[in-house]
């Protein structure tokens, strides 16, 4: 049986973010790949996750901002872990920020809505890579920082699902080894009996 989307979902790959180059989504792909990363599934309609775009000047200062975290944090940076700090923003054309939103409700747990961000995040890559753009998604030390969240844009009890770096690349991506599919499931065989 072939299907253009199988054939497109067992390809896809994630490309190298310094290789993600000019030009970016406008913004009526962006509203799209929006669109697209908010069919997820989501209990209760809660949408416990929203996005921020980065991209112009903005991508810069977060990283003069992040490498002052750094130094702050750590001490004089030598300049090689300067400069990485500088650039982490800026190597993509656009960087798109997944948060999780953690909603208050009885019934659905915590755990769920991440993992409903997770989804959001994976859409949005996927609906990116049809479109013809190359993507990856890091989140990184800042990501588990209450101040570099602030830095971020993110509220005190936000969290970051992952940062999807995306741009025009010129591919494929490079291929890395997957997991064999017929290891990864098997038929119910009864309650865990350690």
């Amino acid at each position: 049986m072939a299907s253009p989307i199988i054939d497109f979902l067992l390809t896809r790959n994630s490309a190298p973010i310094p290789e993600l180059k000019e030009p970016a989504p406008g913004d009526a792909e962006i509203a799209t790949m929006i669109a697209a990363a908010a069919r997820v599934p989501d209990h209760g309609r809660l949408e416990p996750w929203r996005f921020i775009l980065y991209r112009g000047e903005a991508r810069v200062e977060i990283g003069k901002q992040l490498a002052a975290l750094a130094e702050e944090r750590e001490g004089p940076l030598p300049e090689g872990r300067r400069n990485q700090e500088l650039a982490r923003f800026s190597r993509a054309p656009l960087v798109i920020g997944v948060v999780s939103i953690p909603r208050e409700n009885p019934k659905i747990p915590q755990w769920e809505m991440f993992l409903s961000g997770g989804m959001a995040a994976m859409n949005l890559m996927i609906a990116a890579n049809a479109l013809g753009y190359g993507t990856n998604m890091i989140s990184n030390w800042y990501s588990d920082v209450p101040e570099g969240r602030a830095i971020l844009g993110l509220a005190p009890q936000e969290r970051v699902v992952g940062f999807v770096h995306i741009g025009s690349y010129q591919g494929p991506a490079p291929e890395r080894p997957r997991p064999d599919p017929a290891k990864l499931y098997a038929d119910y065989q009864g309650p865990w009996a350690g």
